[in-house]
Order: C-alpha cells, then sequence, then structure tokens
C-alpha cells in the first residue's frame, strides 16, 4: 500500500538573552559544570521566580516574524515530570494561553507549514554520561526558549529540512537568537505518522526527540518512514512512542512511550502572575523588526537585479548581506558586488559559521572602489578579483595594488591592433570559429587579454574579434 507521510515539527530555540528566564544567572554558553546557576534555576526550596520582561518581547518578536496573532493576556503554567536534569519536578512553560498562535512559514513551492502556537518556557539541565555515572549540569537550567510547534503540514522529509532552515534563518534575523544547532541552541522533535494516501485521518505518531541537525532530520525521518511502512503492510499497529535517533546508523529506537498534554498535569503557574500585553507594545515591537529573509531575497533579484544564484547565496547570512548594502550604498553595481562577494570572497571563507561572522580584511568602502573601476571599465572582472585575494590577505586598500597606469586602459587603436593580431597568431582558431566552432574564439580572448596585460575590455573585443573574423 502507499502512504502519505504526516510530520510536524516541535522546534526549540534558546533566546538570547543577557540572563535566564526567571533569575539573573547568565545564559552564556560553556564554563564549568554547575557555576551559571542559583537557588531559582535549581528550584531550592523558597526561591521564587520572575519572569524576564526582555524573554516575551523575545517572543513577539517570533511571533510577529511569523505572521503569529499575539495574545493580549498570557500566563505561565507547571508541566510536571521528574527526571534528573529538572531538579523541582516540573518545568515552567505555558500551556492554554502562549505568547503566539496561529502563524505560518513559507515554503519555495509557496506551500504554508502552519504554526500552532509558539510558547515560552525554561530549558533543563544536561545529564553527562561517562565512565559508569550520570553527573548532572544546571548551567543550562532556566535558560529562556520559545518552542515553535507547527502544524501537521509537513508531507516529506525535504520539507521539514526547508521549514527548519528558513525558521532558523529567520530567528537570526530578527536577532532573537543565534540558532546553533551545534550548540543546542536549537533543537527539535519531529513528530511523524503514516496514513494511506487519501485517507483524512491520522495515523498513530511516533516522536523524535532532540534532532540537533536537518540532514540527520532527513535521515531519521526516512528510516522511521519505512520502519512503520513496512509495520503496517505487515498489519501491525504502530506504537505511540518517543523515538531517539542513531547517528552512527540512521535508524531509530524506542526511549519510552509517548507522553500526552494529561500526563503532564499542567496548572496555572501560583507564583508568577498573567502577562497583559498592550497593542502599543505590539506595535512598537513590529516596527522594530528588521527586513525578513524572503522579503530580502525578493528585493535583491526583482529590484538590485542580483542574479537568483548569487542573492541565494548571500542573503542566508545577515553580516553578508549588511556588508553587500553597505558597497551598495557606497556606489558599487550590484551585480559586480555580489559576484565578487560569491566568487572571491567565498573562495576565502570555507565553513557556514565563517560566512556567518564574515570577519573579512576589506571593509564594504574598499570592495566599493574596486567595484567602481571595473563599473568603469577601467578594470576587468579577473584582475579586480585578483586584486581583492590580495586585499583580503593583507588587509592593504585597493590603492596598494591598482596603480595610475592599471587604469589607463587600451584605446580602439591598440585593442584593433591586438584583435588583429590574435586572428594572425591563431589561424586554426579563426577558422574552426568561422566554420561554426563557437568556442574556438576563447582562444582569441586569451591572446588579447595576455597581450594587453588584462586591460582589453572583453566585451570590446569579442565585439571586434567577430567583425574581423565575418
Amino acid at each position: 500500500m502507499k502512504y502519505e507521510l504526516v510530520s510536524g515539527l516541535e522546534t526549540h530555540v534558546e533566546l538570547s538573552t543577557k540572563t535566564k528566564i526567571f533569575c539573573s544567572c547568565t545564559t552564556a554558553f560553556g564554563g564549568e559544570p554547575n557555576t551559571h546557576c542559583c537557588p531559582v534555576c535549581t528550584g531550592m526550596p523558597g526561591a521564587l521566580p520572575v519572569l524576564n520582561r526582555k524573554v516575551v518581547e523575545y517572543a513577539i518578536r517570533a511571533g510577529l516574524a511569523t505572521h503569529c496573532a499575539i495574545n493580549r493576556v498570557t500566563h505561565m503554567d507547571r508541566k510536571n515530570y521528574c527526571y534528573p536534569d529538572l531538579p523541582k519536578a516540573y518545568q515552567i512553560s505555558q500551556f492554554d494561553e502562549p505568547v503566539c498562535e496561529h502563524g505560518y512559514v513559507e515554503l519555495d513551492s509557496g506551500k504554508r507549514i502552519g504554526i500552532t502556537r509558539i510558547h515560552i518556557e525554561e530549558d533543563a539541565g544536561k545529564l553527562v554520561h561517562e565512565g559508569g555515572f550520570t553527573f548532572v549540569d544546571y548551567n543550562r537550567g532556566g535558560v529562556p526558549l520559545i518552542e515553535i510547534v507547527s502544524e501537521p503540514d509537513i508531507s516529506s522529509p525535504e520539507e521539514a529540512k526547508e521549514y527548519l532552515e528558513k525558521l532558523q534563518l529567520i530567528m537570526r534575523y530578527i536577532g532573537v537568537s543565534d540558532c546553533k544547532m551545534q550548540e543546542g541552541s536549537m533543537r527539535a522533535d519531529v513528530n511523524i505518522s503514516l496514513r494511506p494516501v487519501g485517507s483524512k485521518e491520522f495515523g498513530t505518531r511516533t516522536e523524535i526527540k532532540n534532532m540537533s541537525s536537518p540532514s540527520f532530520i532527513v535521515k531519521a525521518m526516512a528510516y522511521e518512514y519505512e520502519r512503520q511502512a513496512e509495520i503496517l503492510d505487515a498489519g501491525g499497529e504502530i506504537e505511540q512512542a518517543t523515538l531517539r535517533y542513531n547517528e552512527n546508523d540512521n535508524t531509530t529506537s524506542k526511549m519510552r512511550g509517548k507522553e500526552d498534554a494529561q500526563d503532564y498535569r499542567y496548572f496555572p503557574e501560583p507564583d508568577i502572575p498573567a502577562v497583559r500585553i498592550s497593542e502599543e507594545t505590539i506595535e512598537e515591537i513590529r516596527l522594530s523588526l528588521p527586513e525578513l529573509p524572503t522579503e530580502k531575497l525578493r528585493r535583491y533579484i526583482a529590484e538590485l537585479g542580483v542574479s537568483e544564484a548569487n542573492a541565494k547565496l548571500i542573503y542566508p547570512y545577515k553580516n553578508v548581506a549588511r556588508y553587500f548594502e553597505e558597497a551598495i550604498s557606497l556606489g558599487a553595481s550590484a551585480r559586480v558586488a555580489s559576484n565578487m562577494i560569491v566568487g572571491a570572497i567565498y573562495s576565502t571563507l570555507r565553513t557556514e559559521e565563517e560566512k556567518e561572522n564574515f570577519a573579512i580584511r576589506v571593509p564594504a568602502k574598499e570592495l566599493s572602489a574596486l567595484v567602481a573601476y571595473v563599473d568603469g571599465g577601467k578594470l576587468n572582472a579577473s584582475k579586480a578579483n585578483n586584486v581583492l585575494l590580495k586585499m583580503l590577505e593583507s588587509g592593504e586598500p585597493v590603492s596598494a595594488y591598482v596603480k595610475a597606469e592599471d587604469l589607463a586602459g587600451l584605446s580602439d587603436e591598440e585593442l584593433l591592433s591586438l584583435c588583429k593580431g590574435a586572428i594572425a597568431a591563431n589561424p586554426k582558431a579563426a577558422e574552426d570559429f568561422k566554420g561554426g566552432k563557437e568556442k574556438a574564439i576563447n582562444s582569441l580572448y586569451g591572446f588579447v587579454m595576455k597581450g594587453s596585460r588584462g586591460k582589453a575590455d572583453v566585451a570590446k573585443a569579442d565585439a571586434i574579434l567577430r567583425d574581423l573574423l565575418r
């Protein structure tokens, strides 16, 4: 039988506040175990939580950026469960009145993945298993999270990956989180079930916990689809369960039976009053939002004339996009500037993290000055890229590598002479071109560029060569 995959993601995003959600402990990543905690975030008797206002503001930012409605009244709830990483035996979270509801993230296909809710909660501590012992580090306990719960609108592993990557990009753009999955500041639980194609009823779902990579999500979902399909084809029933993903062999295995909301015995948190959010606050946060990633991509292509390929390589990185736009504001053409960023600059940045940080030694004004020479026909693109590579290595300005004689260019007479010389020196290439072999003209270009020491205008040389070869 053919089955349709039905999936939704519960994505946990650590917020980039300086202090924890209910106390003044630092949220800095790392540190010696149990040095970033206090009686409040370790649940000591008599310690009372105080809600961090910035956490609510960040949740509202996330909601507005994902087209959610913002609830005017919201409150915290106790989610009860007993586990060593949560010493007070309950997590302060939200149940029936989250900060945000009913939003969506749009995929490249135009399909919208609905967002059921975005709520705030505290993170738990971390268990470390070593040498047959289990240690608890409470540094992460009390770090503020938003949980973004999607509708079961995801129909393939590829859609899940794209949804998560777009969500990650949005959260970074609006400044609420660095979303570094390798550090645990963004992780996802994947709910997955199967149903016969054409059926409207949901199948029994399983949940794959704490996925830390979009590529692992694709592999885990593909495996779980095959596992469930095999059980259903054999006439069996899917057990509702919480699963772990095994990176070594790309399989899933059972951790425990799947809990439902009633198992957590939610009730309103008595130590934290309800939060009332004014329309003025919402509007103030809305006006503070930057241009969102999808809007930026469309503008780069439609208004700036950047190629779609270049635009898709620039816009995901907030610092790169800022640098690119600064260079344009200083007079650089978007087309040439984007080519140089994607070409020369990216060739020196080996990892995604290096692109995100974008700590290069060439200021935007120097890139703009170099692009101006290309735009004005003073330098060709190849020579300009070579100059840029030297600037990236040394940190020296354009003037250190581009001299007056480099900008002199060629007269029309000199270029005509070089083109005639190219034809005379490469008779076979000239005949091949006349015979219909278009690529043969590349040999003639090479001769002209070498003879001009890279100064020749390629477009002009092309026109002259074609005219002479008629």
